[in-house]
């Protein structure tokens, strides 16, 4: 049977660094569910929707078309079809209404599920919000990957981007549906004076005590 190494932490904490390359190291398919949100919520504002109707947006999002593709061991989202860049998904837009966005329950409950049916595909490496605490709580790999909010900022400051992280961080703690928690049972690694390449090897060194790397 697959299993999962689930990776989760806060915006600009590092972990879709670390899950694309130790899912490269393993021979995993790397799983960013971060960018599943934000395709719906480019499709939500690309369909022009007001973000405070949350009824209509979650009607909207049981009716979207997705489907997954494998792309050079990374698994990918089409929204009705279409292959969305990273411009896109990160756009200024984008970035001020994803949070908003993923706390629609029927939102989370289609993507969740989409999430666990990828299990058939083989193992993975799949990174997000609540993904040992929700999607795959069974899992005995878990990791919650953190760092200072200053760390952050600048980390997101530095890659063009200039959302908030606070505002992102309370929003994604305080939702009603699967808040940002650390899950039980999960490794936490503190990124803020630490290199990709040691946080990867700490996440190697935990997963080779268990047999699984």
């Amino acid at each position: 049977m697959s299993t999962v190494i689930a990776i989760d932490g806060p915006a600009a904490s590092g972990k879709s660094s670390v899950a694309h390359q130790l899912a490269g190291k393993l021979g995993r398919l790397y799983v960013n569910t971060g960018n599943m949100y934000r395709g719906v919520t480019w499709a939500v504002l690309n369909a022009g929707f007001d973000l405070k109707e949350s009824e209509a947006i979650a009607a909207y999002a049981k009716d979207l078309k997705l489907e997954f593709v494998d792309e050079g061991g990374r698994i990918l989202m089409l929204v009705n079809g279409r292959s969305l860049t990273d411009e896109e998904l990160n756009s200024e837009k984008v970035n001020g209404a994803v949070s908003l966005v993923a706390q629609v329950s029927d939102v989370r409950t289609r993507l969740v599920n989409e999430q666990r049916a990828l299990l058939v595909r083989g193992d993975l490496v799949m990174e997000g919000r609540d993904i040992g605490s929700i999607v795959f709580p069974d899992s005995p790999f878990k990791f919650y990957i953190d760092a200072s909010e200053e760390v952050r900022a600048a980390r997101r400051s530095k890659q063009g981007l200039n959302d908030t992280v606070a505002m992102r961080d309370k929003l994604d703690s305080t939702r009603k549906t699967a808040p940002l928690i650390v899950p039980e049972g999960a490794l936490r690694i503190d990124s803020s004076d630490l290199s990709l390449d040691q946080v990867v090897e700490r996440v190697l060194e935990e997963l080779r005590s268990r047999g699984a790397a």
